[in-house]
């Protein structure tokens, strides 16, 4: 009895070494993967997150790292990404207005379809993977409520023309402080109006028309411009020659004036002196400067007989002397 207790088959040893063998292999393999699975690399546009029983521990940056087993890592991507504001794309890669997202109400009171494209990345992984379940949704809400809010600070002239730069900066920093004082670990590195136009095709058609008048009317102005540029200096080159030639004109007869107070001043200190002689002088000076000019008849004052010195024809003035005005 005892004999047959000892007796073990031969089968059955080669079964369990075999067994033990495939064992030791599987322990042997897992723990091979489990020692290559410790190790991670990480990309330049990533960012690893690894934690420990749900508690971070580092955040690594590119490079070949080492973890525990029993820790994990979290990629993260810390590229620049973009998303319409407004529109979708349709499968055959057109833009289709997002008619609840994309028609906005300016100042004055009138509908804009305005389309805009955001760029964000990741500024804070650790914040990107935990603070929020959906940190893009709320991105994208809080770009369309930005956006709504500065867009209706303008007006549908200002939004479609010249406002387009200032309220892509002002959505832009709005944005910014927003989601910093969120924390969900994105930022925007721009966004920038894709396309503004009015909701219909008629109101389309009437902007286009305001926008031409527009045109045109920088146009006429900057020609009117350039017509004042060359006429002013014309005009202000007549207006310092007639300024000139009135000034030259009024020390010519300042000049003059102060000339015949001279001579009055003199003639009047000289008849101060002599009267008589004075007034004679005078006398004598003006009949010579009138005599030469006039025809002279002499008469007896009692007859009708003129004795004429010169041809009756000459239109020279007539001086009429009587016979007692001539012998004095």
């Amino acid at each position: 009895m005892a004999e047959f207790e000892k007796y073990e088959d031969p089968n059955a040893k080669k079964v369990k070494k075999v067994f033990r063998f495939i064992l030791i292999g599987f322990v042997g393999l897992f723990i091979i993967i489990n020692v290559f699975r410790c190790f991670y690399s990480v990309s330049e546009q990533r960012n690893a997150v690894v934690t420990q029983f749900g508690k971070i521990v580092r955040v690594n940056t590119a490079g070949f790292y080492f973890k525990a087993p029993w820790q994990r890592v979290h990629m993260v991507d810390m590229t620049t990404h973009g998303t319409g504001i407004g529109y979708v794309v349709s499968p055959t890669g057109q833009n289709i207005t997002d008619t609840d997202n994309g028609i906005m109400i300016t100042s004055d009171f009138n509908l804009l379809n305005i389309d805009f494209y955001l760029e964000y990345r990741v500024s804070d992984p650790v914040a990107y993977l935990y603070n929020s379940e959906s940190p893009e949704k709320i991105l994208s809400s809080i770009a369309l409520a930005n956006i709504r809010t500065v867009v209706s600070n303008y007006t549908v002239d200002e939004a479609m023309t010249t406002g387009k730069s200032v309220i892509q900066a002002e959505v832009k920093e709005a944005m910014i402080a927003e989601l910093n004082e969120r924390n969900v670990g994105l930022t925007v590195s721009n966004i920038t109006i894709q396309d503004s136009q009015p909701p219909t095709d008629e109101i389309i058609a009437a902007f286009k028309a305001v926008e031409t008048a527009k045109q045109g009317a920088d146009t006429a102005m900057n020609n009117a411009y350039q017509y004042q540029n060359q006429k002013i200096p014309e005009a202000e080159a007549k207006a310092d020659a007639i300024v000139q030639n009135a000034q030259a004109g009024k020390e010519s007869r300042i000049a003059e004036a102060q000339g015949q107070v001279a001579r009055f001043n003199e003639i009047y200190n000289e008849y101060q002196k002599y009267p008589l002689i004075t007034k004679k002088r005078l006398f004598y000076e003006k009949m010579e400067e009138i005599l030469p000019g006039l025809k002279v008849i002499i008469t007896d004052g009692n007859t009708e007989t003129m004795l004429p010195i010169d041809s009756f024809t000459n239109s020279s003035p007539v001086l009429n002397y009587g016979a007692t005005d001539a012998v004095q």
